[in-house]
């Protein structure tokens, strides 16, 4: 049995039999979710999907019905309020409990819930004696970042590790009065967004009673915040069960829509210990302005409500319920289905094995997704080479996108428990920051060891083809061929799954790694790790500049010239032009690659930027005269490029207009302020000038790269073998023009460039400040504007999962002249390495 006979459903129902919520499922998703067509989105724990229908009936709920303020006392106003009141209502009966045990304050999130309760918390100092902060230590940053405001005010912060909290003997519960003692509050998740490990709810009242470490070891009252962010997403959460003191939600994580609402459930038991002295409007019963004299309202709903709630936001919230239910029929089917989708992957991705018998990937659970009760949708891991050493999620991450698969990288706001699962210290924690990593970057390895990996979850609306789509991107990318797979490990897999189909616990599964089991399947796709390729020529002693390439407007087609001015921002108007949507946010061609099709042209005789595409008349507009002038429209606005504000002018109506023909989306043409400078954001070399002024570009004046790299690229690509797109071969001129470099170089090796420091081309100096790091951009066909894998995936594998390709350069202009300076193709290149 080979792989694609193993990933098919049927081998799914084999290892999990709850699928779906009905014969209709296929039918529901395309309806609801046909935006998503051809998309495998796997970040359901970050943020899942919104069905159409939910945005359709919230939309015609507040077209027809007239919502006011709900503070106020008109009939609007008081539907507002009586409907809010419904949303509370079904909110407390979604979680299985009544406006009676718990109130609901809505917040702007689950970080906001949080805040508001250490905020609120009756903390007292270690002196007085004094409370204590207790937190797991896998949890999320927004519940560890309690403790900047509890170390504040002296108050001391005591973490808490998994294995504490399992292996301390429990206690014999202690009723006592502690009322009058010192409150402490204790936090832990619900389920880990890091791996989707599900920790007891029973942990609530084992603190609560004081009979479960850290509790029984130090008096007072003990509250306990249930972090439910990542947990109710997928799973049903009875609060008569497990009645903790504060809940903290996001609703978005639920129904996908509305983001930027969340709630703070608060039991009645605990409602009386928090504590306000911010108050805003509508939470105040009574006050005075000109004497400190505060009472605050009675209902605590209203008390921790400052200002207008998100009301409209709030009413979408009925529909999210409306649509969850008529979809899934319950949160207990949304927990089979999503957690059968997770044990199928796992089971599949632990069992893959590379060519050699080395494991495909480094899975980061503390079980074997036995059942649903202890493990989330969730699954982390890292992939590993045949030799065993870790992929960077950077990598993966890029080549997924290249598959149209979303997925999430790093450490997901949970360093505790990224340290915990990959062996990463203290200590190395502040060496990767000193190296230049910071959390969310793409800095995936340091000295080889990871900083981060790779989670898939999965949310109501996924489907099986997700996950067979993610398996089977899995199998032709990151495995050496043949793959093998050990069919006695998924033996048992289906074994215990026919002895338990239900929500109950599963068997522990043994791990095996059997030689004589493993099953050859045929390659999907030949691994080019490793891949040297000899270059044909000779070496040449004599480097020249073949080709100039400028792109007036950032993201657009490439304009060749072939004699051409340099200005104090590198080649003249290169990136001056940027095209912006509806909401004024830049579009590149990784979001709309037709971009690639409009062919801008300078005429400097003429002062004229010509605007062309197939289809559509020529358009011009001035390229010097002052725009705001010309155009009433024009206005100065701040744009924002990543992390820079550019101060911008609006290009007018005709060449809106015309890009909002050519694109079909509202778009306008901006173009850079003529006295508004932006310097390099950091210097990328010791050796770069102390001042480098930029256009529109994102790092560097320059962008240079080799043809001698590109053929090796080129090759690689023609010697790809079983490849998915091995009809489609690229010649030199496509992929140069993939690469959309502003200097195209000839002679010397492949990738010699890389170990360059300065070059002289003609008469300029200029600084090389880096290699370019590439993503999912270079695969649009800048003739066609359709996507490709490629040349990115031959990139990858040569370069072992780096992806730098091309140089960035700054020029060194004579203060004197800086005017005189300018390039022609043809010119001769002096180069110098670092080491010499």
């Amino acid at each position: 049995m080979d792989f694609q006979q193993l990933c098919n459903f049927t081998t799914f129902q084999e290892l999990w039999s709850h699928y779906g919520y009905g014969e209709n499922f296929p039918d529901v998703i395309e309806q609801e979710f046909s935006r998503i067509k051809g998309i495998t989105y796997l970040d359901h724990a970050a943020a899942t999907l919104f069905p159409e229908s939910l945005v359709r009936d919230h939309c015609r709920d507040i077209s027809s019905n007239v919502y006011g303020n709900p503070h106020s006392h008109s009939p609007s106003s008081m539907l507002t309020h009586d409907t809010i009141d419904r949303v509370r209502y079904r909110v407390l009966q979604h979680f299985n409990t009544t406006p009676e045990e718990y109130s609901v304050i809505f917040t702007s999130g689950c970080t906001a819930a949080l805040k508001l309760v250490a905020e609120s918390f009756p903390w007292r100092p270690e002196s007085d004696p004094g409370s204590l902060f207790c937190y797991l230590t896998d949890s999320h940053t927004s519940v560890v970042g309690i403790r900047g405001l509890t170390s504040s005010l002296g108050v001391t912060a005591l973490p808490v590790l998994p294995l504490q909290l399992e292996n301390k003997p429990r206690c014999e519960p202690k009723d006592e009065d502690d009322t009058s003692q010192s409150p402490h509050l204790f936090c832990y998740p619900a389920q880990s967004n890091f791996s989707g490990r599900k920790y007891p709810l029973s942990h609530v009242r084992g603190i609560q009673t004081r009979s479960l470490y850290p509790a029984c070891d130090h008096p007072g009252r003990w509250f306990v915040l249930l972090d439910a962010a990542s947990f109710v997403s997928c799973s049903p959460l009875n609060l008569r069960d497990c009645p903790a003191d504060f809940i903290p939600i996001s609703f978005y994580k639920i129904f996908g829509f509305p983001t930027g609402l969340g709630a703070l459930l608060v039991h009645k038991n605990a409602a009386g210990i928090l504590k306000k002295t911010y108050f805003g409007g509508g939470t105040a019963a009574a006050y005075l302005a000109k004497e400190d004299y505060y009472v605050q309202a009675e209902n605590i709903s209203e008390r921790f409500e400052d200002g207008t709630v998100n009301f409209l936001d709030i009413i979408a919230l009925n529909h999210g319920f409306e649509a969850l239910h008529r979809i899934t029929g319950s949160m207990h089917n949304i927990q089979q289905h999503t957690f059968g989708l997770a044990r199928y992957t796992y089971s599949l991705l632990s069992s893959l094995r590379h060519g050699n018998g080395k494991p495909v990937a480094q899975i980061y659970a503390e079980g074997q997704f036995e059942s649903p009760i202890t493990q989330g949708a969730i699954l982390n891991f890292n992939l590993l080479d045949p030799n065993g050493q870790i992929i960077g999620f950077s990598q993966v991450d890029r080549i997924a996108c290249l598959y149209n698969i979303h997925v999430r990288t790093g450490c997901f706001c949970n360093t505790g428990a990224c340290q915990y699962f990959l062996g990463i210290s203290d200590e190395q924690v502040k060496r990767n920051l000193q190296a230049g990593h910071v959390c969310g970057d793409s800095i995936d390895l340091v000295e080889g060891q990871p900083t981060g990996s790779v989670r898939v979850s999965f949310g109501y609306m996924s489907t099986f083809e997700d996950c067979q789509n993610f398996l089977q991107f899995v199998c032709e990318c990151f495995v050496e061929k043949p793959v093998t797979l050990d069919p006695e490990r998924l033996h048992e897999l289906k074994a215990a799954s026919a002895t338990s189909q239900s929500s109950k616990e599963i068997p522990p599964l043994k791990q095996t790694n059997r030689e004589e089991n493993k099953v050859a399947v045929k390659p999907i796709e030949a691994s080019l790790k490793g891949f040297v390729l000899r270059h044909l020529s000779s070496k040449e002693t004599a480097y020249t500049l073949t080709n100039i390439y400028i792109y007036p407007i950032k993201s657009c087609g490439a304009f060749e010239v072939h004699d051409w001015l340099l200005s104090p921002q590198g080649l003249q108007y290169d990136r001056c032009w940027m095209v912006v949507n509806g909401n004024g946010v830049c579009m590149s061609q990784k979001r709309e690659p037709r971009l690639c099709l409009i062919h801008p042209q300078v005429l400097i005789p003429s002062n004229r930027l010509l605007l062309q595409a197939s289809g559509m008349d020529t358009i011009s507009i001035p390229l010097e005269k002052d725009i705001q002038l010309d155009f009433p429209r024009g206005s100065v606005s701040v744009i924002l490029l990543f992390p820079f504000r550019v101060e911008t002018v609006d290009c007018g109506e005709e060449a809106a207009s015309w890009l909002s023909a050519f694109l079909g989306q509202p778009c306008r043409l901006i173009r850079q302020k003529a006295d508004f400078t932006r310097e390099m954001k950091k210097k990328r070399s010791s050796g770069a000038a102390a001042s480098v002024f930029l256009s529109l570009v994102n790092e560097a004046q320059y962008l240079m790269i080799n043809r001698a790299s590109v053929e090796l690229i080129r090759n690689l690509i023609s010697s790809r073998q079983d490849s998915l797109e091995s009809h489609q071969h690229l010649d030199t001129q496509n992929v140069i023009s993939r690469f959309r470099a502003n200097l195209v170089i000839a002679g010397g090796e492949p990738f010699e460039e890389d170990n360059w420091s300065h070059l002289i081309i003609g008469s300029t100096q200029f600084t090389v400040l880096g290699k370019c790091g590439r993503c999912q951009m270079v695969g649009v066909d800048q003739e066609t504007g359709t996507k490709t894998k490629e040349p990115l995936m031959s990139l990858s594998n040569y370069r072992n999962g780096k992806v730098a390709f091309g140089v960035y350069l700054t020029h060194d202009l004579s203060e004197d002249s800086p005017s005189s300076s300018r390039l022609s193709a043809g010119c001769f290149i002096q180069p110098k390495n670092h080491n010499s």
